[in-house]
């Protein structure tokens, strides 16, 4: 006969309510985020499979006095990483400050300007 475990898990907690509007802010909200992340890989892919791939085409160009495929294994996707990456912070910043203005709007539904 095996005895119940002492320990009880606590109850799950509720969530706060949040007003139709606010639910919609917040869908709007992550479908944006999946959908930029979702951009930003495939432009990373791109970088990081495509252009190896497409190197002896590319050869015949030149950027800052080198071959193009030189620079991209070089420096260039590098540069572009960061620029994902850089894109991606200032992009989901605004969309944080556009839920915020929606979650501190008054009740009559009119969102109150950003004062950043």
């Amino acid at each position: 006969m095996s005895r119940p475990s002492p320990f009880r898990p606590p109850p799950p907690v509720e969530p706060p309510a949040v007003s139709a509007e606010m639910a919609l802010a917040y869908q709007r909200y992550w479908r944006f985020n999946l959908r930029l992340i979702a951009g930003l890989l495939t432009l990373g892919g791109l970088v990081t499979f495509a252009l190896p791939f497409a190197a002896r085409e590319l050869n015949e160009i030149s950027f800052a006095g080198f071959r193009l495929p030189f620079y991209f294994g070089a420096q260039g996707a590098i540069l572009i990483y960061l620029a994902l990456v850089v894109s991606y912070i200032v992009l989901m910043q605004r969309a944080d400050r556009i839920l915020r203005q929606h979650a501190d709007a008054p009740a009559n539904g009119k969102p109150q300007p950003s004062t950043s």
